[in-house]
C-alpha cells in the first residue's frame, strides 16, 4: 500500500479544523434560518433579531475566511506533494550519472543565480552561487 504524500503533508489537524469550520458554518446557517422563522412568526423581537443577525453574520464571515485559508493550505500542500513526486520521478531517471550533461542540467535545475563577486581585505574573492532545482526550489 502506498501512502500519498498529500496525506502526509496535509496534517490531520488542518483537515480536522477545516471539517469543524465547515460544520460550524452549516450550523450557523441553520440557526440563522430558524431565527428568521422565529422573527417572522413573532416569537422574537425585531431588536433581538437584529442583534442575533449581526452576531451570526459576523461569525459566518469569520468562518468563510477561516475555511478559505484552510483550503489554500491544503492546496499548497497538495501542490508540494505533486512537485515532490515529480522531483522523485526525475531523480529516478538520473540516478548515478556518470557525467554532467546539458540535458541533465536542463532537466533537474530551474535556474542558477550567480551573484557579484566580493573582494575581501586579504585580496581573496568570494562569489555566491545559488542553485534552484526544478519543482523543489533552493536547497539550503
Amino acid at each position: 500500500m502506498r501512502i500519498s504524500l498529500l496525506t502526509v503533508l496535509v496534517s490531520p489537524l488542518t483537515m480536522r479544523l477545516n471539517w469543524e469550520a465547515e460544520k460550524r458554518k452549516a450550523e450557523v446557517d441553520t440557526l440563522f434560518a430558524k431565527m428568521y422563522e422565529d422573527w417572522s412568526a413573532g416569537r422574537i423581537t425585531e431588536y433581538n433579531f437584529n442583534m442575533l443577525s449581526e452576531k451570526y453574520q459576523g461569525e459566518q464571515r469569520e468562518l468563510d475566511v477561516k475555511i478559505e485559508r484552510l483550503h489554500e493550505a491544503m492546496e499548497t500542500a497538495a501542490q508540494t506533494a505533486v512537485d515532490a513526486e515529480k522531483w522523485i520521478g526525475l531523480m529516478k531517471q538520473y540516478v548515478n550519472p556518470t557525467e554532467l550533461t546539458a540535458e541533465l542540467l536542463n532537466t533537474l535545475i530551474e535556474k542558477i543565480l550567480v551573484h557579484e563577486a566580493v573582494k575581501s581585505e586579504d585580496g581573496s574573492r568570494e562569489q555566491e552561487v545559488e542553485i534552484f532545482y526544478r519543482f523543489i526550489g533552493k536547497i539550503e
